[in-house]
């Protein structure tokens, strides 16, 4: 039956994060995942394994948190609450602390087995044989299978109560064969096949069941353990918000908990503090640390109007500040927000895993049977119960598809996280993976490969009057100025610590230029216009300025006292690291190209000084996507690069959008990733993560399929005719636990990946 839904289109979409437990594997992870995504209202449901949470996107007119934790629970597993979970997402220390938890439990079921397990291995390898010795290993088995194994017949139960097999099922069938079989063997021996040659008993199988136990427990803490350091990155992050600050409220200091600041409050932060929340500089300067912020290691100026960013560092003064967002609308919050998200998120390679997964124990199961038949019936009856036995018990074990499952979400946990402490944030798997295939990057210019303000670059003088003396005159002039091109001139004889006089007659001559007087001294700054009008020769200047035009600067021609005196010229000038950025992606193999709305000239010089070819100039902001388009048309996997809202279209429409940090948030909205520093070197680490992370989860997928592709015929004895190769169940549960924590241990690798 196809169910349909009504949704009303006016509601608004929600997402909600339920932390979930009882997950073995990651046949359980799609069996809930089915189950989710069939529910009324559930527009969408990604559940992650390797974190064991569900991200779900539903319609609240139609479903609520609760009726999704009951169709989790429907399906045999739990929804753990988070205490005062105010939001859809769980605590971080919360979780931190489950799993703490679970691993000092495995640690406690583990000592058991420790305990009477090694005995029974120890009977059993050695073959001491005496009166009753298998009454004692039954006696040490026992606790090792009803207490240390305890989680997984448990598992196996409800997974059965729910019509499904998981991989409890298939290490509860295994384990539970073969100390019934040996149960039966001690207590009622002729009810089994009758003893083999010189032996008074038939043989038990009590050491299998207690060391694939205690195997199995250890293959899980190891995993526990590194499962949980894919979080570190999220914990980092979170560890960093300071837990009080130092509000002004009617004119008193008070010592606040950041929880109970709103926005509108007067913050005091004094010198080596860190800044609470996020806001705006009210009274006085100083410099800060925003490199967990931004990557940047140089610490900030801030004056009076600038931005300050919760959880970074205060160093040199002390300021008071407006708090503008509090609690979870805070940059870092929204960071932390953003990975968290994207560690819950699948990538499509994670699809082929999910579909084996959904097979591949019901797969299993029928080809333990198989090989227990086959070797039932080609053995030779003195031996054939106990050669089919360990044939049936150890293709059961050694399939277990617990790596599988963890093969791609664990790696997406830990590339996300590492991109996150360098400022580079991944929406999700499916942005992590397609940027790898990325063939063709396309940059916008003002604001991502250029400043996006205008900077001097050009002084030429006429006459004998000196460089740093006419800039004095000039710069003082277009003090008044609010014009961009005059503020760069200021800024420029601010840089040279120039002292400017005040003009004491300043007029802006629209279309034109201006009219000033500085230290007596009477000026024109402005067009060649102005300077006709006021009867200035500019002919001494007529080639330097053909030149300036060619290179797409923006020319203002200046006369002293009616004489032409000389030209300054500006234009916006390439970023820091645009053109190690640019080299680097060529090198990469990247086809790197410009896009903007310039005109051609300056188009052309900010591209050859940044070392790029192609350059589409001209295009305006509703054309841009037209261009992504026409690029995706010929084949090509294109990254769009942007920082202004005219650029969202083109982000959302390219297979990989980018977004720097410091422009519109529109821009980042629209995109895949976001660099939070205005560094087009980011763009060059994001590849390489996405590069690292996809070899990363194919050699984990690898891991995972070559234990069961090689191990499952190998413990069936399908080779055994030709080389006498067979594995006992012990060897096969070692080598199911040792893939499980090479796949998580590979996938910590990406913590140490150079990007």
């Amino acid at each position: 039956m196809i169910k349909t839904e009504q949704r009303n289109p006016c509601t608004q979409i929600e997402k909600v994060a339920l932390p979930i437990s009882g997950m073995s594997c990651a046949a359980c992870a799609a069996r809930i995942e089915k189950k989710l995504k069939g529910s009324e209202g559930v527009e969408e449901a990604t559940v992650n394994f390797a974190n064991e949470q569900a991200a779900i996107t539903f319609d609240p007119s139609l479903t609520n948190r609760d009726t999704l934790s009951d169709a989790i629970r429907d399906c045999g597993y739990d929804v753990r609450q988070a205490p005062n979970d105010e939001s859809s997402e769980p605590d971080r220390d919360w979780e931190q602390e489950e799993r703490a938890e679970e691993v000092r439990g495995i640690w406690r079921r583990l000592a058991v087995s420790l305990i009477f397990g090694v005995p029974v291995a120890v009977l059993a390898m050695a073959h001491l044989r005496f009166l009753g010795d298998d009454w004692v290993q039954l006696a040490l088995t026992t606790p090792v299978l009803m207490y240390a194994g305890g989680p997984f017949f448990r598992g196996a139960w409800n997974a059965l109560r729910h019509r499904a097999a998981d991989m409890n099922t298939l290490i509860a069938i295994g384990t539970g064969t073969a100390y019934l079989y040996s149960l039966v063997a001690t207590i009622a021996p002729h009810l089994v096949s009758a003893p083999v040659a010189h032996a008074s008993m038939p043989p038990v199988y009590f050491e299998s069941a207690a060391v694939i136990i205690t195997l199995l427990l250890t293959g899980r803490l190891l995993e526990a353990r590194a499962k949980a350091r894919t979080g570190d990155a999220i914990r980092g992050l979170t560890g960093l918000e300071p837990k009080t600050a130092t509000v002004i409220r009617n004119g008193r200091e008070q010592e606040l908990t950041t929880d109970r600041v709103v926005p509108g409050d007067l913050i005091l932060v004094r010198p080596g503090e860190k800044i609470p929340v996020d806001g705006v500089v009210r009274s006085g300067q100083s410099a800060v640390d925003e490199a967990m912020l931004t990557g940047e290691s140089l610490p900030v100026e801030k004056q009076p109007g600038d931005e300050v960013f919760g959880a970074t560092i205060n160093q040199t003064g002390a300021f008071e500040f407006e708090a503008t967002k509090v609690g979870r609308d805070t940059a870092l919050q929204q960071i932390i927000r953003l990975v968290q998200n994207a560690q819950g998120s699948k990538a499509p390679i994670q699809r082929l895993a999910d579909v084996i997964s959904g097979y591949f124990v019901p797969i299993v199961l029928v080809i333990a049977i198989a090989a227990f038949v086959g070797w039932y019936d080609l053995t030779p009856p003195d031996g054939r119960l106990q050669a089919a036995l360990v044939a049936f018990v150890s293709v059961l074990i050694i399939a277990c598809p617990c790596a599988l499952g963890l093969a791609t979400p664990t790696a997406i946990m830990v590339g996300t996280g590492r991109g996150a402490v360098q400022g580079i944030l991944i929406k999700g798997g499916e942005s992590l993976e397609t940027a790898h295939k990325v063939t063709t990057i396309v940059m916008d210019k003002t604001g991502t490969i250029s400043r996006g303000t205008p900077e001097l670059t050009d002084l030429l003088t006429v006459g004998s009057m000196a460089e740093n003396e006419l800039l004095r005159l000039v710069a003082a002039a277009e003090r008044s100025s609010e014009h961009p091109l005059g503020k760069a001139i200021v800024r420029a004889a601010q840089s040279r610590e120039l002292l400017l006089p005040e003009a004491s007659h300043f007029q802006s001559i629209t279309g034109c230029g201006i009219e000033a007087t500085v230290d007596g001294r009477s000026l024109l700054v402005g067009n060649e216009l102005l300077m006709r009008e006021h009867n200035v020769d500019t002919t001494a200047l007529k080639p330097p300025l053909e030149k300036l035009s060619g290179a797409g600067k923006t020319s203002m021609l200046i006369a002293v006292d009616g004489k032409l005196a000389g030209v300054v010229a500006m234009a916006d000038t390439i970023k820091a690291g645009s053109i190690e950025a640019v080299a680097s992606l060529r090198k990469m193999g990247l086809e790197v190209a410009m896009i903007t709305g310039d005109n051609s000239a300056t188009a052309m010089a900010i591209a050859h000084e940044a070392g790029i070819d192609r350059v589409m100039a001209g295009v305006l902001p509703q054309h841009k996507a037209d261009e992504i388009k026409r690029l995706q048309a010929l084949g090509k996997i294109v990254a769009m690069v942007g920082d202004g809202i005219n650029d969202a279209p083109a982000l959302a429409q390219a297979d990989v959008g980018i977004a720097i940090g410091t422009g519109a948030d529109i821009a980042m909205e629209a995109s895949d990733i976001t660099l939070i520093r205005g560094d087009l070197r980011g763009v060059v680490s994001a590849i390489q993560l996405s590069r690292a992370a996809m070899r990363t989860i194919k050699q984990n997928l690898f891991f995972a399929f070559i234990y069961n592709v090689l191990g499952i015929p190998i413990a069936a004895g399908v080779f055994y005719p030709l080389w006498h190769v067979t594995l006992s169940p012990m060897v096969a549960s070692a080598a199911m636990a040792l893939s499980s924590v090479s796949v998580v241990t590979n996938s910590l690798r990406l913590k140490n990946a150079r990007i």
